[in-house]
């Protein structure tokens, strides 16, 4: 996993995926990564453990996400699909 991502491909998917505008997908993807620096958790390899549920309530609860919980859910799953497309994320048993 040590693989960059390109973001810019990464931003075009989820705005062909989702149908969302380019500035809103870049807020939730902050405060994801916020989300992942301040609470994600790691299991006993070293792989981050992410609840979704708890992700989107997160992004949610920003006072300037203006997207509502499905829109969030439906990029965050959207850049799950592309990162596990590229190979660089999963999902765990």
């Amino acid at each position: 996993m040590s693989e960059p991502i390109n973001e810019q491909e990464l931003l075009q998917y989820l705005k062909e995926k989702t149908g969302v505008d380019a500035n809103s997908i870049e807020l939730v993807l902050r405060h994801e990564q916020a989300f992942i620096q301040k609470q994600a958790s790691k299991n006993s390899k070293g792989d981050i453990e992410i609840d979704i549920d708890d992700l989107v309530d997160y992004v949610s609860g920003r006072p300037d996400v203006k997207l509502d919980e499905l829109a969030i859910e439906t990029i965050l799953e959207a850049e799950m699909d592309y990162l596990t497309d590229a190979g660089l994320a999963g999902y765990l048993d």
